[in-house]
């Protein structure tokens, strides 16, 4: 084949694969109706034993035990400073135990606990090993932030009041604006005008 028929061939199937689009959940549920009740408990058997995923989700849907899988999550947010093998903090594998626990579609106070877990942690972790960088205070911050708009959302402040307040206090002594950024987003949920008030007086 000639160089210049190879580049036509090169650019038709780029072309192709440009075309290609993913299929949408109705063409999935339009498939899926075309199998008989055999086959599609094959279909699933097969997802259970390929996908983690999936057996994870199926798992929780034949017998949810919320209490089981959160411990289950908590680990793993903990690893995440704490790694079993090597010394070395992945914050992205704690965001991503806490994204994979979502979508297992627990009670909402248990993802809002075990995000307020992660922020625990990781100040837990710098209190241990002194400053650590800008990125890391920086997603320490922002699922602190998410973890009070969630409790805000579903009315549960009051229950982790306690804990929410001992994040700020324990960093008092940490730099890059840590502390104050914390403290900020504190405020905006749990102080208000009447507390300024009260304390005015």
């Amino acid at each position: 084949m000639t160089q210049r028929l190879k580049n036509i061939a090169k650019t038709s199937i780029s072309r192709q694969n440009k075309n290609k689009t993913s299929m949408g959940i109705s063409d999935i549920k339009k498939e899926l109706k075309k199998l008989d009740k055999e086959k599609l408990l094959d279909l699933i058997a097969d997802l259970y034993k390929k996908n983690k995923s999936v057996k994870e989700y199926l798992d929780f849907y034949v017998s949810p035990n919320e209490k089981e899988l959160f411990l289950k999550y908590k680990d793993k947010v903990y690893e995440t400073f704490y790694p079993k093998r090597g010394d070395r903090f992945k914050l992205s594998d704690g965001k991503k135990a806490i994204s994979d626990f979502k979508k297992l579609e627990p009670s909402k106070e248990l993802l809002a606990e075990l995000m307020l877990f992660y922020v625990e942690t990781g100040v837990v972790f710098t209190n241990e090993y002194g400053d650590i960088d800008e990125p890391f205070y920086n997603s320490i911050e922002s699922v602190y932030s998410n973890t009070l708009k969630l409790m805000s959302k579903e009315n549960i402040l009051d229950k982790f009041a306690d804990r929410a307040k001992k994040v700020v206090d324990d960093t008092c002594d940490i730099g890059w604006g840590f502390h104050d950024c914390l403290g900020d987003i504190y405020c905006d949920y749990y102080f208000d005008d009447t507390d300024f008030n009260d304390e005015e007086n």
